[in-house]
């Protein structure tokens, strides 16, 4: 079987395997979790094949025309490159296990059947981004993660965090997709074609003649899609949705597609200066910007997904400075070490069994009780803090590494000026990612909340899919010296400057977040604090949905949380309020755009109702009169008809000779 053929098969498999999930989820039960696992695990099997076949050697293209449209073809279009083929071994590989992981987090939820046929769907859309040559099929994919994103992250659609996040997250997305859609058109008009070979063909001939307002367009559609600032703040509010759901978006499929659009494109935005500051501007703001407000939350998941916006930011970074190597290491590294933090982060949440239950300040005692998700969280900590030999410090370096390259001009590629930004930025948040990496192991594991009853041993379907991406997660930064081959061939080794200068921020902010701990947690030890706690035999998918409820009334507006040890308070002092709230965005949000159309809104509607309506009303009651009164005519009685008639052919006779009158004296 030819590579283009097995290509084909892997966004094919799970996408049927959706088909036949949501076909047979109520009428034969029994096949769901077959379903749902051995198609997404066959996509991943064969993503392999694929790109062993592939092995970073010369792009393979396949293309049929999808349809004459008279003016730019769109085609049907593989594009395998080593970066593709690479990806998509990852989606793969995280979505089976999210498949895996789910049987036993949803075991009892009885809308497990369309929940994993949407996760199959959600993954068939990410691989068809992925592998797809033509911008108009990648942007069918890209549409499909975002609908199955509104229902996923609104699976406990009887709480309204859910309901409210999904809705959001479709919103803030759709507002970048507009623009996007526009500098698609506008890309396509500048170059005569969607498939991404012409588009990049033209150019580096110089056929593209807008390259900042196309640049600026289609960086609108990232920022959403991948959550930059400034559309960033629907992915924080989606960790309503299941865990796995959240790992999912988070490592492989949604977020992680803005930046495979990019890197995929990038010489479009390389043709623009412009367009590269702006890029590198926005990557500086994401990540010191969701630094500061992941060392500010208090419930576990909303840490993590400030995490995935900064670490967003260091790819969106790597691009600004023309690295698409380091950008897409950062992505496969990332990819990993997030998804054990978010599936660990559901067995945490599952065994802390607290009514406000993704509260680290309210866990207590569970290094002990669940060994599996305490050692791998700690080892995707450790990645996430790019502490050496792990994952996450090769690939966070080669980020770095590019951005000293460009500051000092030894490439050219893009502007010094980005290349100072994303290396000052990514220095700062180097401190700020190793500060709240600390404070969640400390609270989480360390914490002095109230101990839980135990729920006894996690199940294996849990445990299991951890430690397999913690292997990637440990040993795939070793393969630094052979993976670059497989993207631009520009060197993805750490230099000694950048090594040590950012492990060394890093120790320091680890360290004074520790020092901070011990501090409070001394000053906290005459003020014992309880949980509350939830029922023993409560089913995690069950006990997440009290923790969303619950939330605002354990930590009021700002989800500051009430636990006097966290370090947090202490390092980020009156910051502290601001940046648990989010810098307040949504409020900001919320008085620029939202309240103004709303107000719009009731405007429209009173014109609607009084002016347009009472003219609608007016001619229906005209009519109404007027039908009144010919009806009155209507008498049956010819003899009434008949004297009208007499009547009417009198007035008609006077009238005649009145003017016949008038003429002949005029």
């Amino acid at each position: 079987m030819t590579t283009t053929t097995l290509a084909a098969l892997v966004p094919l498999l799970p996408f049927l395997g959706a088909a036949a999930g949501l076909l047979l989820g109520r009428t034969a039960p029994g096949y769901v979790r077959p379903l749902a696992i051995l198609p997404t695990l066959g996509a991943a099997v064969i993503a392999v094949i694929v790109a062993a076949r592939q092995g970073g050697g010369r792009a393979i293209d396949a293309a049929t025309q999808l349809t004459p449209t008279g003016s730019v073809p769109i085609d049907l279009a593989l594009h395998l490159d080593g970066f593709a083929v690479l990806v998509a071994v990852l989606v793969g590989l995280v979505a089976t296990c999210v498949q895996i992981y789910s049987t036993a987090y949803l075991r009892d939820d009885p809308r497990y059947p369309s929940y994993a046929a949407l996760v199959s769907l959600f993954t068939a859309a990410m691989l068809l981004v992925v592998y797809s040559g033509d911008l108009m099929v990648l942007l069918v994919g890209w549409e499909i993660m975002g609908i199955c994103s509104y229902f996923l992250v609104g699976h406990y659609w009887e709480t309204p965090e859910a309901r409210a996040a999904s809705l959001k997250a479709f919103l803030v997305t759709k507002l970048g997709d507009v623009p996007f859609l526009i500098g698609l058109f506008a890309l396509a008009a500048d170059t005569g074609t969607f498939r991404i070979t012409g588009i990049l063909g033209a150019v580096a001939n110089g056929g593209l003649d807008h390259p900042t307002l196309i640049a600026l367009l289609l960086l609108a559609g990232v920022a959403g899609k991948s959550a930059q600032f400034p559309l960033h703040t629907w992915l924080p509010d989606a960790m309503a949705g299941p865990t796995p759901v959240s790992a999912l978006i988070h490592a492989a499929t949604m977020v992680a597609a803005g930046i495979y659009f990019v890197a995929r494109l990038l010489p479009v935005f390389a043709a623009s200066g412009a367009a590269l500051v702006v890029l590198a501007v926005m990557a500086a703001v994401t990540m010191i910007g969701s630094g500061i407000a992941a060392l500010a939350q208090d419930d576990i998941k909303r840490v993590l997904a400030y995490s995935t916006i900064g670490q967003l930011g260091y790819m969106s970074g790597a691009l600004a400075v023309g690295d698409r190597g380091a950008a897409a290491f950062h992505l496969l590294s990332h990819g990993a070490f997030k998804a054990v933090l978010f599936l660990a982060a559901g067995v945490v949440i599952h065994a802390a069994g607290t009514n406000s239950l993704a509260a680290m300040s309210r866990m207590g005692g569970l290094s002990q009780r669940i060994p599996d998700a305490y050692w791998t969280m700690t080892v995707a900590l450790l990645a996430l803090a790019a502490i050496p030999p792990f994952a996450g410090f090769f690939s966070k370096e080669a980020v770095l590494v590019a951005a000293e390259h460009t500051a000092f001009g030894d490439r050219d590629v893009a502007p010094a000026a980005a290349g100072w930004t994303i290396l000052v930025a990514g220095l700062l948040a180097a401190v700020l990612t190793a500060a709240y990496a600390t404070r969640l192991w400390l609270l989480a594991f360390r914490g002095r909340g109230a101990e839980a009853p135990d729920h006894g041993r996690q199940p294996v379907a849990m445990t299991s899919v951890l430690w397999l991406l913690a292997v990637p997660t440990i040993a795939f930064g070793l393969t630094v010296g052979t993976i670059s081959d497989w993207f631009d061939g520009n060197s993805l080794t750490p230099s000694l400057a950048t090594a040590v200068l950012s492990t060394g921020v890093g120790l320091v902010g680890g360290l004074v977040t520790y020092a901070a701990w011990r501090h409070r947690t001394a000053l906290a030890a005459r003020t014992p604090m309880g949980a509350v706690v939830a029922h023993p035999d409560a089913e995690p998918a069950l006990v997440e949905v009290e923790a969303m409820t619950s939330h605002t009334a354990a930590y009021g507006h700002d989800g500051d949380a009430p636990d006097p040890a966290d370090p947090g308070r202490l390092l980020l002092g009156p910051l502290h309020r601001h940046a648990a709230a989010g810098f307040h965005l949504d409020a900001l949000y919320a008085t620029l755009f939202v309240r103004p159309v709303l107000a719009a809104a009731r405007v429209v509607r009173f014109l609607d109702r009084e002016v347009v309506d009472t003219y609608v009303r007016g001619s229906g009651t005209g009519a109404r009169w007027l039908g009144t009164a010919v009806r009155r005519a209507q008498t049956g009685n010819v003899q009434t008809y008949l004297s009208a008639l007499l009547a009417g052919s009198l007035v008609l006779a006077i009238a005649a000779v009145v003017f016949a009158t008038v003429n002949a004296g005029s």
